[in-house]
C-alpha cells in the first residue's frame, strides 16, 4: 500500500502522535510540496512563504533544501525523511541480486550522528509495523526485511562512496569541518553519482551559516526559481516550530543580532568571510620535505599551542628567517593526549634545533610553563592575540613571505579560517564552529614572530629567566 509524506506524518498508527501536531504544519505543508502532493490553501501559503515561489512545485522534484533556524525540527524532520523513504518507498525491482537501497543520514560530527539515529531508532521502534520490519540493529544502521537500510555517517566523501542509494539526507551541512576542511562539495559530488541508479532524492536541512559552501550556493542559484527543480526554503525557526517562546530570539538578537539573525531568522550571515584562500596557502607550501633538519649557522625559533586533553592537539611549530627575509617554517607537530608527555617531547624537538625558549599563548599559563621548565625550556608569553597573529601570517604568506611545511591538516585549518568584524571595529580570526586550528594557529604564531623587524632577543630574555629554569 502506498503511503505519502503527509499520511505518514498525521496517521496515528504511524507518526501522527508526534508530526500530526500544530506545531509540525510548517513542515507538513513543506515536505507535501516536495513530494509532489496537493495543499490546500493554507498549506500552499506557507511553502510560498518559505520558498518565494509563485506558483507551486511541479512533480518530479529530486532535491530538497531547507536552511531552517535553531529548534526549529530539523533532526526531527531529517529522521522522518530518513524512515520514509526506507520504510515506504519500494526499490526492490530496481536492487541486482545482494543489493540493499540504502538511506544515508550524514552529519556533522559523531555527537550530531548520534543523536539524528536516536530519533530514527525512536521512531522505528514506537512503531509495531516499522519494528517488525527490522533485521538488523546497531548504533550505525538499521537494515530492514523490504531489503533497505537506513546508515548514519559522518561528513567523509571517501566513506560515502560505494552504496546504492535510495535518499541522501545531510544534516547541518552548512557546520560541516573535519580539522578545517570543507567537506561538503567533495561529499555531494560523491553522492550524486551513487543516487543515479534509483533516482534518489537528495535532502539538505541545515540552519544557515557564512556564504559559502554548497548551502549557499543552493541558495543562490535554487531559491525563489519557479519550475525548478530543486526546492529551496529558507524558514525562520518559529514558523517551523511555532512552540519556541518569541523571547527566546529577542535576548538573542538584543545578545548579537549578526549571529542571531542566523540562527533563528535562517539568514546567512554577512559579516563572515574566508580569511585565505587556498591558491595562496597552496602557493607557499614547499613541495617537500615535510620537515627539515636542523643546519649548522641558522638560529631557530618556536612556537606551541598547548592544550590540557581534550578533542584538541597540543602543536609545535619550529622555524627560522632566511638571509633573504623569507620565514621558513620547519617543523609542524600536533599530538593528543598526556600533555606532560607531549611536553617532554617538544622539549626534547626544541632542544634538537638548539632551542632553549619556546613562545605560546597565555593557556593555562602556569601549568604550562612549569612542564616546560621542568625540561629547562623557558616558556614565554606570545607578543600577539591569535586574531593578531592570523593576521600578521596572512601579510606574509600574502607577500610571498613564508613557507610552510607540505602538510595537508595545516592547507585544511589555514583555508577554513574565518574573518568577523568585532562591534568595536576590529578583524577577529578564528576558526568556524566545530573546527580546529591547533597546528594552524603554532604555525601562524611562528610567521607572526619572524616576520615581525621587533623580534624579542630570546637569549637575554632566558637569560633573564635562568633562575627560574
Amino acid at each position: 500500500m502506498s503511503v505519502s509524506i503527509i499520511e505518514a506524518m498525521t496517521d496515528e498508527n504511524l507518526f501522527g502522535n508526534t508530526f500530526g501536531a500544530d506545531s509540525f504544519a510548517a513542515w507538513r505543508a513543506l515536505l507535501g510540496a516536495f513530494y509532489g502532493l496537493p495543499l490546500d490553501d493554507e498549506a500552499q501559503g506557507v511553502v510560498e512563504s518559505v520558498t518565494d515561489r509563485q506558483s507551486g512545485p511541479h512533480k518530479g522534484l529530486r532535491e530538497l533544501w531547507v536552511a531552517v533556524g535553531r529548534r526549529g525540527g530539523k533532526s526531527h524532520a531529517a529522521a522522518l525523511l530518513a524512515v520514509y523513504e526506507a520504510c515506504f518507498r519500494d526499490h526492490r525491482d530496481k536492487l541486482a541480486p545482494g543489493e540493499v537501497a540504502t538511506v544515508m543520514v550524514i552529519a556533522s560530527d559523531r555527537r550530531q550522528a548520534r543523536t539524528v539515529m536516536r530519533y530514527i531508532a525512536g521512531l522505528v521502534k514506537d512503531n509495531p509495523m516499522l519494528s517488525r520490519m527490522v533485521r538488523r540493529e546497531n548504533s550505525e544502521i538499521i537494515e530492514f526485511n523490504n531489503r533497505s537500510a537506513i546508515e548514519v555517517h559522518t561528513a567523509s566523501h571517501r566513506a560515502v562512496r560505494g552504496y546504492t542509494l535510495a535518499a541522501v539526507i545531510l544534516d547541518e551541512i552548512a557546520f560541516w569541518h573535519s580539522d578545517g576542511a570543507n567537506p561538503d562539495v567533495e561529499v555531494v559530488a560523491a553522492l550524486r553519482p551513487a543516487l543515479a541508479t534509483l533516482d534518489g532524492r537528495l535532502i539538505g536541512i541545515s540552519s544557515p551559516y557564512a556564504r559559502r559552501g554548497v548551502l549557499w550556493d543552493t541558495y543562490r542559484r535554487h531559491y525563489g526559481q519557479d519550475r525548478d527543480r530543486v526546492l529551496v526554503a529558507q524558514a525562520p525557526s518559529r514558523i517551523m516550530n511555532p512552540t519556541l517562546p518569541q523571547r527566546v530570539i529577542d535576548d538573542a538578537m538584543n545578545d548579537d543580532a549578526a549571529r542571531a539573525s542566523a540562527e533563528y531568522l535562517a539568514q546567512f550571515r554577512t559579516d563572515i568571510e574566508a580569511f585565505l584562500s587556498i591558491e595562496v596557502v597552496s602557493l607557499a607550501q614547499r613541495q617537500e620535505p615535510m620537515e627539515i633538519p636542523r643546519q649548522r649557522g641558522i638560529k631557530y625559533w618556536a612556537f606551541v599551542d598547548p592544550s590540557g586533553g581534550g578533542a584538541d592537539e597540543f602543536t609545535i611549530a619550529i622555524g627560522h628567517r632566511d638571509k633573504g627575509g623569507m620565514v621558513v617554517v620547519d617543523a609542524v607537530r600536533g599530538r593528543k593526549g598526556n600533555p606532560a608527555a607531549i611536553t617532554a617531547d617538544f622539549c626534547a624537538l626544541a632542544k634538537t634545533y638548539g632551542i632553549t625558549a619556546v613562545y605560546g599563548d597565555r593557556y593555562g599559563a602556569e601549568w604550562v610553563r612549569t612542564e616546560f621548565r621542568r625540561h629547562t625550556v623557558a616558556y614565554l608569553n606570545s607578543p600577539g592575540t591569535r586574531s593578531e597573529l592570523y593576521l600578521s601570517m596572512g601579510q606574509a604568506l600574502n607577500a610571498g613571505r613564508a613557507e610552510l611545511p607540505p602538510c595537508e591538516m595545516i592547507e585544511r585549518q589555514l583555508c577554513a579560517l574565518e574573518r568577523r568584524t568585532s562591534r568595536g571595529g576590529r578583524d577577529l580570526i578564528d576558526h568556524p564552529p566545530g573546527g580546529h586550528d591547533d597546528r594552524a594557529n603554532a604555525a601562524a604564531g611562528l610567521v607572526a614572530l619572524l616576520g615581525s623587524d621587533k623580534r624579542p632577543d630570546v637569549t637575554s630574555r632566558t637569560k633573564q629567566l635562568r633562575g627560574l629554569i
